[in-house]
């Protein structure tokens, strides 16, 4: 079974930078489209960004775009988050998760997923 931990948050202010990895145990997941999404206080999860398995293709959402960049080492089994620019709207927890199809696929079916790790706690002060 694919197991996923989420490292990397922190507290940074406005403006900052951070790198957030999700890495894969259990068995590889080179194969799948890995996608992150967050969750602030209050607010639903949303998707934030996702990557093809071949690194090929990416989507990122429209309030990330331009800040974030999402790449893989699949040698690694990990997949990062490159945040730059944060806002105190970034403030959120951020989970990681997998599809075995596109990044359709996932754009499709994320709210159904059932298994979510525990995340990663990105803070950011104005």
């Amino acid at each position: 079974q694919l197991q996923l931990v989420e490292s990397g948050g922190g507290l940074v202010q406005a403006g900052g930078s951070l790198r957030l990895s999700c890495t894969a145990s259990g068995r590889t997941f080179s194969s799948y489209t890995t996608g992150w999404f967050r969750q602030a206080p209050g607010k639903e999860r949303e998707f934030v960004a996702a990557i093809r398995w071949n690194g090929g293709d990416t989507y990122y959402a429209d309030l990330v775009k331009g800040r974030f960049t999402i790449s893989r080492d699949n040698a690694k089994n990990t997949v990062y988050l490159q945040m730059n620019g944060l806002k105190p709207e970034d403030t959120a927890v951020y989970y990681c998760n997998v599809d075995c199809g596109s990044i359709g696929s996932m754009a499709r079916r994320w709210r159904d997923y059932d298994d979510w790790g525990q995340g990663t706690q990105v803070t950011v002060s104005s």
